[in-house]
């Protein structure tokens, strides 16, 4: 971790349908991409801050795509870190699992003629998850947070941050219901990348829902 460096270039205030935050951006030594931390309330020196580390999802977080769960993720980190009037949501720029954003839309091509997500990063070349939370611990540091609860599912998540130097105390789930648009995407995650996820419906019944030509919850 020693070769990764963050600087902090500005501090802005942000308000928003949940609340005051401030929000911070750094640029780094490794990438030309400016990454960002949402911030509510005083981290600086505190144990056991409500984080969220996000990787950039343009079609999820900004077009409000229903076949991912990222920008309802999104959304209720924002929330959950409103209600405890203090936490700090990372966002960082690694679009599509950090294959950007021209390869995560050839990946969807492929998965609407049947791979799946990991398979398809595959197919273009790539890994089935390219991303690195190296620079969020940086940030953390930053931002003088000693520990935190760490709102995700993905246990890779929580060991990069662990190798990094940040003690995660406690995981917080961060779960979407599974609709006929995201099925695919979520079993996916549970069965290949092994993302702790409570999926109380079968495979089976998500095609069933989507052969009768629904839409919505399933």
């Amino acid at each position: 971790m020693d070769e990764y460096c963050v600087e902090r270039r500005v501090a802005s205030r942000i308000p928003t349908p949940e609340g005051e935050y401030n929000l911070y951006l750094y640029t780094n030594n490794q990438d030309e991409k400016e990454h960002l931390a949402l911030v509510m309330g005083q981290v600086m020196g505190k144990k056991d801050v409500k984080v969220r580390v996000h990787s950039e999802c343009y079609t999820g977080d900004v077009l409000g795509s229903l076949r991912c769960d990222c920008g309802e993720q999104l959304r209720c980190a924002m929330h959950t870190i409103a209600l405890d009037g203090e936490g700090v949501l990372i966002y960082l720029r690694q679009e599509g699992r950090g294959i950007g954003l021209l390869d995560k839309l050839r990946a969807y091509n492929l998965q609407d003629q049947g791979l799946d997500t990991v398979d398809a990063n595959l197919a273009l070349g790539h890994q089935a998850d390219e991303r690195d939370y190296t620079i969020a611990a940086c940030i953390l540091k930053d931002l003088g947070v000693r520990s935190v609860h760490l709102m995700t599912n993905n246990p890779l998540k929580i060991e990069n941050l662990l190798q990094a130097g940040v003690p995660v105390s406690k995981r917080v789930p961060l779960e979407v219901p599974v609709t006929t648009d995201n099925a695919d995407y979520l079993f996916t995650k549970a069965q290949r990348m092994h993302h702790m996820l409570n999926l109380d419906i079968s495979r089976e019944d998500i095609l069933l829902a989507k052969n009768r030509g629904g839409n919505g919850s399933a």
